[in-house]
């Protein structure tokens, strides 16, 4: 989960869906007990996540807290061995509460929806048990009153803190356009290139694409191709690759590349 590109959420309420989520090649699911199932049917909504064997592989998002409903579902996903929980409205408070009760074998991913959680980001990233961010674009812009347009320096903001804690690349938030896969995949890619390193997903086709925005293009490859090759070739000397000297984070750069891309 930490490395994860597409997380699917699967309302946890659906038991029918949870293996076709399972089966539609995102590299996470989310188990979601809080916006996708109404107030009356939380109970059998964690009751089918304890039913269910997948449930351990999975993230559960549980309700915020401070709601009648968290507390439950913390010792829910203490019974059903739970390893990963996305904290909804993410701020110090709400992530100390749910480790103090889950222990710190349990890793959080902090949603970030509020502008209260993004203006203590520093905070949030410290906190005991966060593996990390993921970006509630449209709870946050309700909240802040921005539209999604205005967000790009909130993104940038999220992913410098992210990296400045030692964090891996947080997940952005999901895009509305359902199966528009043109659509999904667009945001996934300037996703990427704001240092992000996987989108959440709300419906199964938008899975592929968002797969295929953050695998490094042909031609990502063919330049890390080139750096590898001429570092291997240059000894300890300088090099220059397309015109451009190589230096460490250049080199860096390209065995990440080629890491993503499965290559060696």
């Amino acid at each position: 989960m930490r490395t994860a590109r597409s997380i699917l959420f699967v309302p946890a309420d659906r038991p029918e869906r949870f293996e076709k989520a399972a089966a539609a090649g995102a590299d996470g699911v989310i188990l979601d007990l809080e916006d996708a199932v109404p107030f009356e049917r939380k109970d059998p909504a964690r009751d089918a996540v304890i039913a269910w064997p997948g449930s351990r592989r999975c993230i559960l998002r549980i309700n915020p807290f401070g709601t009648q409903w968290f507390s439950r579902d913390l010792e829910m996903a203490a019974r059903a061995d739970i390893r990963t929980i996305m904290v909804p409205k993410a701020d110090p408070e709400s992530l100390a509460a749910v480790h103090a009760v889950l222990g710190g074998e349990v890793g959080l991913i902090a949603l970030v929806e509020t502008v209260d959680g993004y203006m203590r980001l520093r905070e949030v990233c410290r906190q005991a048990g966060v593996v990390r961010l993921a970006f509630g674009n449209l709870d946050f812009g309700m909240d802040s009153g921005l539209d999604d347009g205005a967000l790009d320096g909130v993104r940038v903001q999220i992913a410098l803190e992210s990296r400045f804690a030692g964090l891996v690349p947080p997940i952005d938030g999901v895009c509305a356009a359902l199966k528009d896969e043109d659509a999904i995949g667009r945001e996934a890619r300037l996703a990427k290139g704001r240092g992000y390193g996987g989108k959440l997903c709300i419906h199964p086709a938008q899975v592929a694409p968002v797969n295929a925005a953050f695998l490094p293009s042909d031609a990502d490859l063919a330049w890390a191709r080139r750096i590898l090759d001429a570092v291997a070739q240059g000894g300890a000397g300088a090099i220059a690759v397309d015109g451009k000297m190589v230096d460490r984070p250049v080199v860096e750069r390209a065995r990440a590349i080629t890491a993503a891309g499965g290559q060696k």
